[in-house]
């Protein structure tokens, strides 16, 4: 840990995954920002953190939106170190009854196509846009994308093809920041999670589902703990194995970003 509390931004702040890692990171003492478009989800976050966490309404699919909250975590904490980007809609928010039926080719119209990139890709290329001039100032500077399962990106759509594309910017940007010292990496819970994002009418019974706690302890390390050149990694939370050094853990659960196959094996898990 640097000296001063590090402090770290979170897109859809007041979902479940969101608390999940705003949870685990405050018990490192890190500062956390919270963003989110509902102001009233926000409100209940803070009566149920406390006083100790910044709230700030922002809606990603808003490029000046994303700015503002870059630049209000920044004046309330003096600094920016992390930044999780983790809003995003799934298929849920297809139709009114949420159901997650694949929708036929001529049902998947250019302004839902568009929705989804705007919202679950633009966002957080805004967001990072915003951010990495204070994360190269940082001396644990990172970027962490939640994305979600090679399953659903290989047979979800319009939701996939959003998912892989954050994975693909991930790779990219751990090589092009890597100079600047800035980390990119991913998080996810490893599958379907008992969050709201999950609509009940997916038909997945919710005691068969991950805790969102998952996402916990590998965001803790990946924070404050992680070696330097951790960077263009995946972690799934549930391949995560308490019982274990949290480095081994971490070589368990990490795989690299985007295509595995396609990447050679990272300096720092040998």
């Amino acid at each position: 840990m640097t000296s001063a509390p590090l402090t770290a931004l979170i897109t859809g702040g007041a979902g479940g995954l969101a608390r999940a890692m705003i949870d685990a990171l405050r018990q490192d003492g890190v500062t956390c920002v919270a963003a989110d478009r509902d102001p009233a989800a926000l409100e209940r976050l803070k009566a149920d953190m406390g006083g100790d966490i910044h709230t700030f309404q922002s809606d990603v699919a808003d490029t000046a939106s994303c700015a503002a909250a870059v630049q209000a975590a920044v004046d309330a904490t003096g600094r920016l170190d992390i930044l999780i980007n983790n809003a995003g809609i799934g298929m849920g928010s297809l139709r009114a009854d949420g159901e997650t039926r694949l929708p036929d080719l001529d049902e998947l119209t250019d302004e839902i196509w568009d929705n989804f990139f705007r919202v679950n890709v633009r966002g957080p290329l805004a967001m990072s846009r915003a951010a990495m001039p204070h994360l190269k100032q940082s001396p644990r500077g990172q970027i962490v994308m939640v994305t979600t399962s090679y399953f659903t990106m290989h047979r979800v759509a319009p939701y996939g093809p959003t998912k892989a594309a954050l994975e693909s910017m991930t790779a990219i940007w751990a090589k092009q920041f890597a100079a600047d010292g800035v980390a990119v990496n991913v998080l996810v819970p490893g599958g379907a999670t008992d969050t709201p994002f999950v609509s009940p009418a997916s038909g997945i019974p919710r005691d068969k589902m991950l805790k969102p706690g998952v996402m916990g302890p590998p965001i803790r390390w990946m924070a404050s703990r992680a070696p330097k050149d951790f960077t263009g990694m995946r972690i799934a939370g549930q391949d995560w194995d308490a019982s274990l050094p949290e480095t081994e853990a971490a070589a368990k659960a990490a795989r690299p970003a985007a295509w595995p196959e396609l990447a050679p094996t990272p300096a720092w898990s040998t």
